[in-house]
């Protein structure tokens, strides 16, 4: 198992630390970086200023919101960025939910799964760069069709560093995990548990059986994230994560459309979502936070000193289909190589 560390996304600014983070995800020999957007910062500023200060770490985006951009826009950017890196760039993609991609970005959010595998085959046709790029789907058509009328197929006029850059899909219900196991390069789960293992394998299990699959399990990256706070007391360290699982089990999307949510009902938590979420909408949020159980923050961040954690990585992590997990936080010098080692080994 690979090792990656996430910035994520800003608060009211830049997070404080981030230079000295990169320097030590360097050093340390971790194996990727990666930022992230909501509705604030975007994922590509960010990698492409922090990854300027690094020369090994691969760099990827978790994630880029598709409604953000227009598929060329994003295979521009990335290409750019995978020349300056010299190839490490890793595209991290997704659809995000209604509230952000029709509230935000003022764009239509139905059909998901299909606006996603138009979306990557225009990006792999402007890296492919063997001819002017032409496409013709439901969302997207090259050249649009209307407007002027004097739209004109065009070729890239940089030619990429890599024809093939890798692409993975932030993905959660098991039709989009399916999806990103047809036609990615990775799958980078949120709020991914040890308990749901089965699932998520039977989910890519059927996309790698569909025809022009470009990989099976043994060259598929997954790339989970995975929340880190340490503490010699297990419960002063979950209480620094329940805000966070309740504003994503409560707080995100609309009551009967949070995809977060069914995430934690499919780990057993229903009743406690149910109360989280009713808490989170009526302007509770401090209540909805106590309102989680510790023994759910556990089914998916690593809490509690770190011996514990390094346990938990060996005897739960481990043994699931992630290929690399993706702290939150880097881990405290003084326990890093303890933790390191249990995720390595």
């Amino acid at each position: 198992m690979k090792i990656g560390i996430a910035a994520g996304y800003w608060g009211a600014g830049p997070p404080a630390g981030a230079e000295r983070l990169v320097a030590e995800v360097e050093s340390c020999g971790v194996d990727s970086f990666w930022t992230a957007e909501a509705y604030g910062s975007d994922a590509l500023t960010p990698l492409a200023w922090w990854g300027s200060q690094t020369s090994t770490v691969k760099l990827g985006t978790s994630v880029c919101q598709m409604a953000a951009r227009t598929p060329t826009a994003l295979a521009m950017a990335a290409q750019t960025i995978d020349h300056l890196s010299g190839g490490r760039m890793i595209v991290g993609i997704g659809a995000s939910g209604p509230q952000v991609v029709e509230g935000w970005y003022g764009q239509p959010y139905p059909r998901p799964l299909e606006r996603t595998r138009e979306y990557v085959d225009i990006m792999r046709a402007v890296w492919a760069r063997d001819k002017p790029v032409t496409f013709k789907g439901r969302h997207y058509q090259l050249p649009f069709e209307g407007g002027t009328g004097l739209g004109k197929p065009l070729k890239s006029i940089v030619h990429p560093l890599r024809r093939d850059i890798p692409i993975y899909m932030g993905a959660e219900g098991p039709r989009n995990v399916a999806l990103a196991a047809e036609i990615a390069d990775g799958w980078i789960p949120l709020w991914f548990s040890p308990k749901t293992d089965d699932f998520y394998r039977a989910a890519l299990t059927e996309g790698f059986s569909r025809d022009h699959a470009r990989h099976d399990a043994s060259t598929f990256e997954a790339a989970g994230m995975c929340p880190l706070a340490e503490d010699d007391d297990v419960e002063k360290a979950a209480a620094r994560i329940k805000p966070l699982v309740a504003l994503y089990a409560g707080g995100m999307g609309a009551k009967d459309a949070n995809f977060h949510t069914d995430v934690f009902v499919r780990m057993g938590w229903a009743d406690v979502c149910e109360e989280v979420q009713k808490l989170y909408l009526s302007g509770r949020p401090e209540l909805a936070a106590q309102a989680v159980p510790t023994e759910m923050v556990e089914d998916v961040a690593l809490v509690g000193p770190a011996d514990k954690i390094a346990e938990d990585i060996e005897r739960r992590w481990k043994k699931t289909c992630l290929t690399t997990l993706i702290l939150t936080s880097m881990p405290r010098e003084d326990t890093r190589a303890r933790i390191f080692e249990a995720i390595r080994a």
